[in-house]
């Protein structure tokens, strides 16, 4: 199993476990970005820079990703690609993305995206906080836990 980060939008606190967790399980990690990021010198983690532009990192993951790898995105449409390559989708607040989730989370981001696209302010996210913190470090522990299992 190798880990994909959609790294544009996830939290530096998130990568940072995520960085701990590649070391502590050699598990090869890879950060998919279109800007430059800093990361540890390390065998296991690695740096992909892709031009600007809609989707060329969601794109770049789908298509280097592998059944069984587990990919960190808070992009639906990304989580619902990798699910379909039969990938395991993770939020950087510790969601599970499931084929049995995925249709109704589809769904409701469009929703909201035809709020905004109507002039409704539907908000953002709230800030990522210890729970959201702890809920990814938990899971991400089950899958990595799982894997070593199996694999």
């Amino acid at each position: 199993m190798n880990i994909w980060i959609d790294a544009d939008a996830c939290p530096v606190v998130i990568k940072e476990i995520l960085f701990r967790a590649a070391e502590r399980t050699r598990t090869q990690l890879t950060l998919v970005a279109n800007h430059s990021l800093q990361i540890p010198a390390s065998r296991y983690i690695r740096f992909m820079q892709v031009r600007h532009g809609f989707d060329i990192a969601d794109n770049e993951i789908v298509k280097r990703m592998a059944p069984g790898d587990l990919v960190i995105t808070s992009d639906i449409p990304l989580a619902a690609d990798v699910i379909e390559k039969h990938g395991t989708a993770l939020s950087p607040r510790g969601e599970l993305y499931t084929a049995n989730n995925i249709k109704a989370r589809l769904n409701m981001r469009d929703f909201m995206e035809s709020l905004r696209s109507s002039g409704i302010d539907t908000g953002g996210p709230p800030a990522l906080n210890q729970s959201d913190r702890k809920a990814f470090a938990d899971q991400l522990d089950k899958i990595l836990t799982r894997h070593t299992k199996n694999g």
